[in-house]
């Protein structure tokens, strides 16, 4: 690994903070929780929510901040120290993060669209009056299959230009592609100096976001049938509570949510003073998180209930899951709503703001590992830092010109399918392992220590060594049962596609065994040897395999099996095995 002469830190820890928010806080929280909480129980949903929140949630969040804090190093060198055996689970998080930073921008991209298409007087989902309306179309949601709304052909033949499925390909949207390339630029302009640049641009997108959802709850809670949407999203159904799949959701939604495994609060972290309140910062990330999931599910229901008062049909035929909750239904409400420019402006300018801190901390993962791999000779070559966080921006978004062509919508749910649900519980699940279980409690504790001054409570030192391991173990083996190939609407995907979707998917999964097989292979000794120093924190050092040779595997003076792992970090003492 090349030494960075310098490891920047945040101007002030507070930048540290609003960053983790703006990660943790993204599109799934508007999305994805109010949906999963209307179908599974309403309030009753929030007992296994709050419980997945203290029992898995801010456990493994403070366990990736102490370990991004304490080794100083993005999630491939801090897990390559760990836990050597399992060093791939680093490289793979970057892996996932990369793929997913080129086809999460296409949600920024709509948002973008929306935002532009917002200033025009009508709105331009409004009404039926457009050239792009079919004679389906209708300004008002019904349930029969064979109308469509204004809002859903607007998403659908205007913006998308969507083709019949995955086997056609289409053109390439013009329009789509500029402002990829905006919003790309936005993002590079917002991060090019690293922390010091990012630390700056939080303190808007990461607080902006709830001025606007205060905003549009006190719009909203005043229109007509507002209170029935409010009482649909939280009235309980207890017997709700007897289904495993809703405490399985509720995990599921915690762990995807604050984004463990992704790498980016792992390294964001790493740029934090060693001396800093992990604690604080764990709390503070965690229920803001959950407290935010709460505050959308009431500004998306209230406007659910405004439009079943002014429709004369059910919430539930309204309520909708992913995208098509914020670029298809919700758009529609504003259409009825006083002043509808103002509000789906302020509306889509928030999925901007939130979906902007979510991609910084998925490009921020990338520069971070590589710099610390490659640092010298990748300031050899780009000359400067900025030049090279610009050429990563860049290969993103040459990969993400597939989700800017007509058939891109196609493309964008086969990524997100087969990433953001398969991939990410592989990685969550062995990353707990090697730092849980093969690094231990106690080395994390004694790590924590050294930086505050406390250890770990019992409460923390339980959740990571006996719940979080078996509970997302379970999270896992119960997604692979339940587990469906991809679709869009009802649209299936060819299995040629779904096999495309599996490559994808392994683009990431395929380095945790690579990972295992490259550290046995390096490392000295019979097959027995190999295994127990793989576990063993810090011998992939050089230092620690030589004095593992000439000690025999011994301590000079003791006698005892011991392995120096000297890892050597910038300001900041090195880290301690005590085996």
């Amino acid at each position: 690994m090349e030494q960075q002469p310098i490891r920047p830190t945040w101007s002030r820890q507070i930048e540290f903070t609003l960053a983790g928010i703006g990660c943790a806080v993204g599109l799934g929280n508007v999305w994805r929780f109010p949906y999963l909480c209307y179908r599974s129980g309403g309030g009753a949903f929030l007992v296994p929510y709050l419980l997945m929140l203290v029992v898995l949630g801010v456990p493994l969040l403070y366990m990736e901040l102490i370990v991004g804090q304490y080794t100083r190093r993005g999630p491939v060198h801090a897990l390559a120290n760990v836990c050597p055996l399992l060093k791939g689970v680093g490289i793979a998080s970057v892996a996932i993060s990369f793929i997913m930073c080129t086809y999460y921008n296409l949600v920024i991209t709509w948002a973008l669209y929306y935002l532009f298409s917002s200033f025009q007087s009508p709105l331009p989902w409004q009404n039926c009056n457009n050239t792009w309306n079919t004679q389906n179309c209708t300004s008002h949601f019904t349930n029969s299959s064979y109308s469509s709304t204004a809002s859903q052909e607007f998403f659908k033949y205007k913006m998308l230009q969507q083709t019949g499925g995955v086997d056609e390909a289409g053109l390439i949207r013009w329009e789509l592609f500029l402002i990829l390339l905006l919003a790309w630029i936005i993002i590079y302009f917002c991060i090019f100096k690293g922390v010091k640049s990012t630390g700056k641009v939080v303190y808007f997108t990461a607080l902006f976001p709830y001025i606007i959802l205060i905003a549009l709850l006190i719009n909203n809670v005043q229109l007509p049938g507002a209170l029935d949407g409010i009482t649909f999203f939280i009235v309980p159904d207890w017997n709700m509570l007897l289904s495993v799949e809703v405490w399985v959701n509720a995990a599921a939604q915690i762990f995807n949510s604050i984004g463990i495994g992704f790498g980016s609060l792992l390294a964001m972290s790493s740029y934090n003073s060693f001396n800093n309140n992990v604690l604080k910062d764990t709390l503070t990330i965690a229920i803001i998180n959950s407290l935010t999931s709460l505050l959308a599910g009431f500004v998306i229901f209230s406007a659910f209930g405004y439009m079943s008062h002014l429709q004369g049909i059910p919430i539930s035929d309204l309520a909708v899951d992913g995208p098509g909750l914020v670029f298809v239904v919700y758009p529609q409400a504003f259409s009825n709503m006083p002043v509808s420019q103002l509000w789906a402006v302020m509306f889509f300018f928030m999925l901007l703001c939130l979906g902007l801190d979510s991609e910084f901390a998925m490009v921020e993962v990338m520069v971070t590992s590589l710099m610390d791999e490659f640092y010298h000779k990748l300031i050899r070559f780009f000359k400067r830092k900025e030049l090279f966080v610009l050429a990563v921006c860049g290969a993103a978004a040459i990969l993400g010109i597939p989700c800017v062509m007509q058939v891109g919508i196609y493309v964008f749910q086969l990524m997100d399918h087969y990433t953001a649900i398969v991939s990410i519980m592989f990685l969550a699940f062995f990353e707990v392992i090697a730092i849980c279980w093969c690094y231990g409690v106690t080395r994390l504790s004694d790590n924590l220590e050294e930086m505050t001054g406390k250890r770990a409570n019992l409460f923390f030192r339980v959740c990571w060594l006996i719940v979080a391991p078996v509970l997302v173990g379970v999270i896992l083996v119960f997604s692979i049962i339940q587990f469906k190939p991809a679709r869009y609407e009802d649209y299936v995907f060819p299995p040629w596609a779904q096999g495309v979707g599996w490559l994808i998917a392994m683009g990431s999964i395929i380095w945790i065994p690579l990972g295992a097989v490259h550290t046995l292979w390096v490392l000295p000794g019979s097959f027995i040897q190999k295994l127990k120093l793989s576990i063993t924190p810090g011998t992939l050092d050089g230092k620690s395999k030589m004095a593992y040779y000439e000690r025999g595997g011994r301590d000079a003076n003791t006698g005892l099996a011991v392995i120096s792992s000297d890892i050597h970090l910038t300001e900041k003492p090195p880290l301690q095995t005590h085996l």
